[in-house]
């Protein structure tokens, strides 16, 4: 079996993140909409997080999190409930890095590589960013990043930053 098999359970980890309209509310909203998904479990979740956005700096600050889930869905079909989520929020993409409502990134689906026009897992840049580190680390601190190594190893060379536990 393969973890895009329907029947197999996969662990899979979600980055949230917000900067508009109540970032605190809108992610703790979409935690409790995470757990309400199709074929999934919602396992736990991180403490929220602030950090500075990264790229344009003319934004707010962002609200973050990490939720762990075990779901059945394959990994295009959870990806399209998670931006279903981010329209249900009213999410615009206005330009890139911008500032958002809801953003639900596929962190991790197990421990698949996946790299197609939609979806690239493990996440593109997440062994660069704290705020998904750290609270990757809170909730699964034994984590192997596939093709990347170790979340410890990859907290020492990730410095916290103006990252900072809400």
């Amino acid at each position: 079996m393969t973890a895009n098999t329907p029947s197999l359970k996969v662990r899979c980890f979600i980055g949230l993140g917000s900067n508009l309209e109540d970032p605190v509310s809108q992610v703790k909203q979409a935690l409790q909409e995470l757990a309400e998904l199709p074929d999934s479990r919602f396992i736990k979740a991180s403490s929220l997080y602030s950090s500075a956005p990264v790229g344009p700096q003319d934004q707010s600050d962002f609200v973050n999190a990490v939720a762990e889930m075990e779901t059945t869905l394959e990994a295009h079909a959870l990806l399209d409930q998670l931006q279903s989520l981010e329209q249900k929020h009213q999410r615009v993409r206005e330009r890139h890095w911008g500032p958002r409502t809801l953003d639900l990134d596929l962190l991790l689906y197990g421990t698949e590589q996946i790299n197609s026009e939609r979806l690239t897992v493990p996440h593109a840049f997440m062994q660069e960013r704290s705020f998904v580190l750290y609270p990757l680390a809170e909730i699964a601190a034994d984590t192997e990043i596939p093709n990347i190594g170790s979340l410890s190893q990859l907290l020492v060379a990730c410095p916290m930053g103006t990252l900072a536990k809400i």
